[in-house]
């Protein structure tokens, strides 16, 4: 008899979430896709899918919905333009969604969490965004679950549903310096990130591991379905 496991995913509307929920209901290694949200979903259903609709700011909701899951993903993010420039808003979507997801996936019994940083993090550094992803990455640390792997992209592309003038500029610029900066600053594709993150569900190593471009592109490949 098959073992009924459940994954939960955080940021399933975005542009690596909503390719990770593809693949996770595509696949039957997980009986149950969970997903928590801000705000219902119009028009996508599934047998498997759990959609979990709360306030992230309700610690309770948000606990209970990680509750009984066999490995948690985060794929929350956002940008100052959708802040408006609010640095505290920022970290309050970025930092503490994430932060919070991790503890209560520690608490709930849950030793496998997946969420993606940048590359260049750095708690240290003096750049606002960096920094964030660096202290986001130490607070995860900090809550000594098991098995975490710390996805660390590149320019991440896609079809996203916002399209951004610097998307733009990125794309023309990147692939001129492809040879002159280091692999792990060139673009990579959001689909390539989705599946590495399934691909790391399956057979999680013990302990804490990063997987910049190269690594996340060698994951995607040898992902089956």
């Amino acid at each position: 008899m098959s073992i009924k496991k459940t994954a939960t995913l955080i940021g399933a509307t975005g542009l690596v979430g909503n390719q990770l929920l593809k693949i996770l209901l595509e696949n039957d290694v997980f009986s149950t896709v969970r997903i928590i949200v801000r705000h219902p979903i119009k028009g996508f259903t599934h047998p498997k899918l759990d959609i979990r609709i709360i306030s992230f700011d309700d610690e309770t909701a948000f606990k209970d919905a990680i509750g009984n899951s066999n490995v948690v993903f985060s794929c929350i993010g956002t940008t100052m333009k959708n802040v408006s420039g609010n640095k505290e808003l920022y970290k309050k979507i970025d930092y503490d969604i994430t932060v919070h997801a991790a503890q209560f996936a520690k608490e709930q019994g849950c030793n496998h969490f997946i969420f993606i940083s940048s590359v260049g993090a750095n708690s240290k550094s003096s750049n606002f965004y960096l920094n964030l992803k660096g202290c986001i990455e130490d607070a995860v640390i900090a809550t000594e679950i098991e098995n975490i792997a710390i996805i660390q992209p590149g320019f991440i592309e896609g079809n996203r549903k916002v399209k951004r003038p610097a998307e733009r500029v990125m794309k023309i610029i990147l692939p001129l310096l492809k040879y002159f900066i280091p692999s792990k600053y060139n673009i990579i594709h959001s689909e390539a990130i989705a599946k590495a993150m399934y691909q790391l569900s399956l057979y999680p190593p013990k302990g804490v591991f990063r997987y910049q471009n190269k690594q996340i592109e060698v994951l995607a490949k040898n992902t089956f379905f």
